[in-house]
């Protein structure tokens, strides 16, 4: 029987992103294996392996992951590795050197570079040598957004198959299901809002890469005079509370919902009424992606991933890093411009349709070279 492995630092990144991938693999007759630092049960999944991945490239226990995964490499002999997260990639492809050369096909979805335009210089200087060495014990070198994309063919030139998708693709099923007036007025009353408000929601982590100390510091003003809006914060807290804290010294605890983790994001978005984002870099947002299926208009910060969806003007507005004027000044006029809140509305309904889980699951079939 053939095998396949995918590989991730954490459990939460092959739940989140991959389970379609691991159902492929299963409907065409693989074993399939999955190894993460992590202990949680994952769907279609026949052997489960635990090493030791850290995020920090400076962690020990990252040479530790790299012996632990040869042994188990080496021992089940795979047909294709796909490996993802950064530090998850880089222990990967060192401890599949040896199987290569045996004929086993390495993968590697980049879900965005830690080095981009604008980022940090120390960014470019301890990541970007790094993958750049690794690309030529790479098979394929999947990339998930234009800028990456042409980096990758620019300057990895080591490695012979480099692809760009879509992103991990949009499931129209997740928001099949019956949600009436009443049970969005009932959703709403639960969160303390009234039919009548006017809500902005930001699904993410809550970090210093999403930004959302920044918001919360860009939008008070506007909190402050418009008691009818309202801010949705659904998300895993990594800030240790800083968010709340800024909010209840605002005084705005009535009107910004730091909601903590959730698993209705699909029913949180269409309660909303407008989507923003202020990260500072992306790879290709599945927020934004599930705003857009749902129709909202967005309002968002110009980084890379990002731009990749949103047309300024056209679905959207894109503003600069550290505009809060231009970014308070955009949510207004889609709260009081409803036909150019309906044009975002519809034009991001038609353009989400590139994003689609069906597309993406056509493009990787084609990389997998599965029926």
């Amino acid at each position: 029987m053939k095998k396949v492995l995918f590989t991730a630092t954490v459990d939460s990144h092959i739940l989140h992103f991959h389970i379609p991938f691991l159902k492929l693999f299963k409907e065409n007759g693989y074993e399939v294996h999955v190894a993460t630092n992590g202990n949680e049960e994952i769907p279609y999944c026949d052997v489960k392996h635990t090493v030791s991945f850290e995020r920090s490239p400076l962690k020990i226990n990252n040479l530790k992951a790299i012996k632990q995964l040869k042994e188990i490499i080496d021992s089940e002999k795979f047909d294709i590795i796909h490996c993802h997260t950064p530090m998850g990639s880089v222990v990967t492809r060192l401890a599949a050197l040896k199987a290569r050369k045996n004929g086993t096909r390495v993968i590697y979805t980049a879900h965005g570079f830690h080095f981009f335009k604008g980022a940090p210089l120390k960014n470019w200087l301890i990541f970007y040598p790094v993958e750049k060495y690794l690309s030529k014990y790479t098979d394929t070198l999947i990339t998930i957004n234009q800028e990456d994309y042409e980096l990758a063919k620019n300057k990895f030139t080591k490695c012979k198959d480099i692809q760009y998708v879509p992103g991990v693709g949009i499931d129209p099923k997740k928001f099949d299901f019956e949600f009436s007036d009443e049970d969005k007025k009932a959703l709403r009353g639960s969160l303390g809002l009234k039919e009548e408000d006017f809500v902005m929601i930001y699904p993410a982590e809550i970090s210093n890469r999403k930004r959302q100390m920044w918001l919360i510091d860009s939008v008070k003003e506007l909190l402050q005079k418009n008691s009818d809006l309202h801010l949705l914060l659904p998300g895993k807290d990594s800030l240790n509370g800083k968010c709340q804290e800024l909010t209840n010294q605002l005084r705005l605890d009535n009107q910004i919902h730091i909601l903590g983790y959730r698993k209705d994001i699909p029913q949180l978005l269409k309660i909303s009424n407008l989507a923003v984002s202020t990260a500072n870099q992306e790879g290709l947002p599945v927020n934004l992606m599930e705003a857009m299926y749902v129709g909202l208009p967005i309002v968002a910060s110009n980084c890379r991933g990002n731009r990749d969806l949103i047309t300024n003007e056209n679905n959207g507005f894109l503003v600069e890093l550290e505009d809060s004027e231009e970014f308070t000044k955009d949510i207004l006029l889609l709260r009081n411009d409803k036909e150019l809140s309906s044009k975002f509305d519809a034009n991001n309904q038609t353009l989400i349709n590139s994003f689609l889980l069906d597309g993406v699951m056509k493009e990787m079939k084609k990389i997998y070279n599965l029926k």
